[in-house]
């Protein structure tokens, strides 16, 4: 049982990095943008499949595709920002709609380009750390290791370089920001990127453990909503708080009862949550 239990944190673990990684990205594309990207899941499914072209069909290392897939995403990421939300910077409700559409282009062309079955990507190494009979293979760990070193670096750049400042800025008020200076247009551009960006890499990381396919970021983006509206919405360390609570939750739950159950108690936390702390738990209370 002991060991049963040690698996079942190993695989909790591994949930709640990738987690983190894409609703630290929503989070943040929210925050300076005040925009709900809804298309964020399908950016989570693009870097799976950078890492099946790159990777699986072009035999480029692996973590050489990884980077590759992070650029490619986050360069999707930009073109979004300059081709949907910045035109739709004043209305809301059609960047929502529009971040739609995007959603139904990018599986379009997922499946144009690599059919509607699931992609089986060679594993990248091979057994892992076992502890008693539990055992936490090689890829999970490095999803685990890449998840702390990018939210690492994360949190430096964006409070001890000038860009994050100038993102900080932009979240908390952005009408200010612009009258200090601070280009509106520019931080948008960082925000897509870093954001898109970490949504690609945790897609690109998983890629091996999930076979992908052109519908993955479904499950995931609602998945997403719920963390940071748990977390708190606009707040990073909610996020990753939240994605380590709903994970070990769901993971547990799974485990020792059933996944639509485990669906159901993840909701269920999302209201509770709600109901004695509308702002989420790291959320700021709006002031009266």
């Amino acid at each position: 049982m002991p060991d049963f239990l040690l698996q079942t944190v190993f695989n909790a673990s591994y949930a709640a990095s990738y987690m983190a990684l894409i609703a630290v990205g929503l989070v943040l594309i929210f925050g300076v943008m005040g925009v709900v990207n809804f298309a964020h899941g399908e950016l989570y499914m693009a870097g799976a499949y950078a890492i099946v072209f790159f990777y699986a069909w072009n035999g480029l290392p692996f973590f050489v595709a990884v980077a590759l897939g992070l650029v490619f995403v986050g360069c999707l990421g930009i073109l979004m920002e300059l081709t949907l939300f910045r035109p739709l910077r004043t209305n809301p409700l059609g960047g929502l709609i529009a971040s739609i559409g995007f959603l139904l282009i990018l599986q379009t062309v997922a499946v144009v380009g690599f059919g509607l079955r699931n992609q089986n990507v060679p594993r990248v190494s091979q057994g892992g750390i076992t502890v008693g009979g539990a055992v936490l293979t090689y890829e999970r760990l490095a999803v685990i290791v890449v998840t702390i070193v990018l939210l690492a670096a994360l949190w430096l750049f964006l409070r001890r370089s000038k860009f994050g400042w100038a993102l900080r800025a932009c979240a908390q008020d952005r009408e200010a920001a612009a009258l200090q200076g601070i280009s509106i247009n520019q931080t948008a551009r960082y925000a897509m990127f870093i954001g898109a960006a970490l949504a690609g890499v945790a897609g690109a990381m998983t890629a091996p453990l999930v076979a992908p396919s052109p519908y993955m970021g479904h499950s995931v983006i609602v998945t997403a909503f719920i963390i940071i509206i748990v977390g708190g919405v606009g707040s990073l360390e909610g996020a990753v708080v939240a994605a380590i609570l709903y994970a070990f939750v769901h993971t547990f739950v799974t485990t020792f009862y059933d996944g639509v159950i485990a669906n159901i108690v993840g909701l269920l936390l999302m209201l509770a949550v709600l109901v004695v702390k509308p702002q989420g738990l790291f959320g700021v209370r709006e002031r009266a």
